[in-house]
């Protein structure tokens, strides 16, 4: 009987223990990481022109600042804005012709500085700003009549230092004289806005076996490399740059790249060396890799492949996993047995966070991209992503 009775007794006491004493399911140190976690969404080339292209300048200003907003109140503290996605520029530049992304003709004026107002906006609301650069592209198409004379490229067009391929027209990496002009470009934006970071995307060597010919078999005269090695260290070279520019003229500006998910892919096809990036000093402050996988996808799930990013690490750098919302109500044909997983369920988005945060390098993710999450045409699945990635935010 005894025993009984202090059997219920030490129930009762764990009751009250459990009512009464306050929960806290985070450890501090949890709760301060998440507190501190990059929370970005990209707002690319894409949302600028079917946001504000073709609107006066006091429509664009409303709707920027509705973006902001939207941003803002979502519980995303960071915005990485495209602002230059075809040798062009959103930003009044003496180098590069306003973009077709804000505006209706190549080199038309803009109407107003349209990055200077972001960068005020989204201070103004808390919310970082890195500038979204893709250093080689000039354009989808091989129509190279949307070039207007004001393009840098526009006098480069029948020199090597552009190549017209199948899938558009890009500047050759290899070329000295493009290499320049991406710095110069960089540096133009540092001096002349208050940005947070500067950063690169995922389009990096173009699909050309020919692009870079002459400069790698000038090369060969030096060395023996493959051309493999020669592309790497062709894109190592403008990373590094870019890297001590930036810090030589604020090193509180961040510099980061979001390269393929697929660790291999960078290294074989688009000749990205995110293994040196990601162990020895002097490229990168954060690595964003697009882990744009389900965790049923047969070929990349998504817990390894982000436990791969982490190990990979062995630097300072800051791992911000990029996370697919677009894909959200979709069918992933790439994902082949996990295909429909995107359909299926409404919560991947939030899990992957929660997973990444647990990881050792974590300190943020991004959200690709504006319209994704925020535009008129969200499934049903796609509103209770949304729901379930907000709830984890709050």
């Amino acid at each position: 009987m005894k025993r009984e009775y202090y059997l219920i007794l030490i129930i009762f006491l764990l009751v009250v223990i459990y009512i009464f004493i306050p929960k806290d399911t985070l450890k501090k140190e949890d709760k301060s990481k998440i507190e501190e976690e990059k929370r970005a969404v990209f707002i690319s080339y894409i949302e600028l022109g079917n946001n504000l292209r073709g609107k006066s300048s006091e429509e664009m200003k409303r709707t920027i600042n509705d973006m902001l907003d939207n941003v803002k109140n979502f519980g995303f503290n960071m915005i990485i804005l495209q602002v230059r996605s075809f040798s062009d520029a959103i930003y009044k530049s003496s180098i590069y012709p306003s973009s077709r992304s804000v505006v209706n003709t190549e080199g038309d004026d803009l109407p107003f500085d349209i990055l200077d107002y972001f960068v005020k906006k989204a201070h103004n609301k808390n919310l970082e700003l890195h500038a979204w650069i893709n250093p080689y592209r000039i354009s989808n198409d091989t129509d190279i009549s949307v070039i207007s004379k004001d393009n840098p490229a526009y006098s480069m067009l029948n020199s090597t230092n552009i190549e017209v391929t199948d899938n558009g027209i890009y500047y050759n990496p290899a070329s000295n004289k493009v290499e320049t002009l991406i710095l110069e470009g960089i540096e133009e934006i540092i001096k002349n806005y208050d940005v947070d970071g500067i950063h690169f995307d995922d389009y990096f060597y173009p699909k050309s076996d020919d692009i870079d010919k002459r400069e790698y078999e000038k090369s060969l005269k030096d060395n023996n490399l493959t051309l493999q090695q020669f592309r790497l260290n062709t894109i190592s070279s403008l990373i590094k740059k870019t890297y001590k520019l930036i810090k030589s003229y604020d090193k509180s500006i961040l510099f980061g790249i979001s390269p393929d998910g697929n660790i291999d892919n960078n290294y074989n096809s688009n000749y990205v060396d995110t293994r040196l990036f990601c162990t020895e000093k002097g490229y990168l402050d954060y690595i964003m890799p697009q882990v744009y996988y389900g965790f049923f996808n047969s070929t990349k799930p998504f817990e390894d492949t982000v436990k791969s990013w982490n190990n990979l690490i062995t630097n300072n750098i800051e791992l911000i996993p990029a996370l697919a919302f677009y894909k959200t109500g979709n069918v992933d044909d790439y994902a082949k047995d996990g295909s429909n997983e995107w359909i299926e369920y409404n919560n991947i988005i939030a899990r992957e966070v929660m997973l990444s945060r647990e990881l050792s390098n974590y300190s943020g993710f991004a959200i690709f991209r504006y319209d994704s999450l925020f535009g008129n045409n969200l499934t049903e699945t796609s509103f209770l992503e949304r729901e379930n990635l907000k709830n984890i935010l709050s």
